[in-house]
């Protein structure tokens, strides 16, 4: 009896363990915070390799009363194209939507991307564009932005937008986290690209990854242990979008990456001067550490604007369309978002800073989690809604 008391006590403090988080005071629904989170942490510790996490169900690409969904290529690129049924007294809008998942893993048929690109042509009547771009570890920077951008480009060509009825000054190009970063590299080269004669409309960056020259934020500080998106999983992230050798992720994780020749490169994150005072807290900016020449060359890739679309100058980002960008209070990339913003009002473009104080990294695609989170719909409505608006 006793030891079956024992094995009832050591079970209940494990469950306790998985379930429990701590959970910010200002969140709302703490339970449904904390199964979920509970589940990310869960297949973490299942993971040797840290990158298994908990993946939606795939669905497939299935037309219902308001869409017609349906696979195809652009440009040799898998796509899942969106086309509303509903009537259209003239030209329809367009997003051109990049997913989530680290350049690692994700899926355009990933149920959280269906809803929300169904969603979005349904409640605009726009042609919406969702990129199967490929993925790390077997494909590394730069080809998942060639595979977005080569889409974004085929797309926009007046006989494509003809062919789907798109009006070619209503065209956006959008995307969460690391999609986020893919929509920013693309606005930023679509902006140079002399062979492209139609220009964006607007842009929407949905807790963006921006750079990864400085991994120590106060973002970064804050949220490291963050279950759903923790400092060193974001930092496997980014390491493996350039190689798998791991020289690279240790000196990213000391943040001791970035060699002393791209010293000029901090002025672009320095977040003593792009975050606002509350958000400086008590840190304290410290100067950078520099690492080894011999990475950067062997891996530059994450001094490359296509990589890190924060490092583009000022001439660059004047060029850039009208801006959307949400960032999340409890997001270790969320210092990453409310710069580009800082920058981007500085060079004069309009921007629309959403900052959810009560949200977390990736809240949005719980509108289909098992129980849907009341804060994800809301972060999904301000998106809908300023696109209806600005789009």
């Amino acid at each position: 009896m006793g030891s079956k008391l024992l094995c009832l006590v050591l079970a209940s403090i494990v469950l306790a363990y998985y379930v429990y988080s701590p959970i910010p005071e200002d969140s709302e629904e703490h339970w449904k915070v904390m199964l979920i989170t509970a589940t990310f942490k869960t297949f973490r510790n299942l993971s040797n390799c840290y990158i298994l996490v908990f993946v939606p169900p795939y669905v497939a690409p299935m037309s219902d009363e308001n869409v017609i969904v349906t696979d195809t290529e652009f440009n040799n690129v898998t796509v899942r194209l969106y086309l509303p049924r509903k009537a259209s007294d003239g030209l329809r809008r367009a997003v051109v939507y990049f997913h989530g998942g680290g350049w690692c893993i994700g899926h355009v048929g990933m149920k959280p991307y269906d809803l929300l690109a169904r969603w979005t042509s349904n409640t605009l009547n726009a042609v919406v564009v969702s990129v199967n771009y490929r993925l790390a570890p077997k494909y590394r920077f730069p080809i998942q932005f060639e595979d977005v951008y080569s889409v974004t480009k085929f797309f926009l060509q007046s006989s494509v937008l003809s062919q789907y009825g798109v009006d070619p000054d209503r065209v956006c190009v959008a995307g969460d986290s690391a999609g986020g970063n893919l929509a920013a590299a693309v606005a930023q080269q679509l902006s140079e690209d002399p062979e492209v004669k139609t220009k964006l409309k607007v842009q929407a960056l949905l807790y963006p990854a921006l750079q990864v020259l400085d991994l120590n934020l106060p973002s970064y500080q804050e949220n490291e242990n963050d279950p759903i998106l923790s400092r060193s999983l974001t930092v496997r992230f980014w390491s493996e979008y350039f190689t798998s050798d791991l020289s690279l992720r240790e000196a990213m994780i000391s943040n001791r990456h970035v060699p002393v020749e791209s010293s000029h490169l901090f002025q672009f994150v320095n977040w003593s001067n792009l975050l606002p005072e509350e958000m400086k807290k008590d840190h304290i900016y410290i100067s950078p550490t520099y690492g080894s020449s011999k990475l950067a060359q062997k891996y530059p890739g994450f001094l490359d604007l296509r990589a890190a679309p924060l490092l583009a100058g000022d001439a660059q980002l004047r060029k850039l369309p009208r801006t959307y960008i949400l960032t999340c209070e409890h997001d270790v990339l969320r210092d990453d978002g409310v710069m580009y913003a800082r920058r981007l009002q500085a060079a004069g473009i309009p921007v629309t800073h959403d900052h959810a104080k009560d949200a977390f990294h990736g809240a949005m695609a719980f509108i289909s989690f098992p129980t849907e989170l009341a804060v994800g719909r809301r972060l999904l409505n301000r998106y809908i809604e300023w696109l209806n608006e600005n789009l």
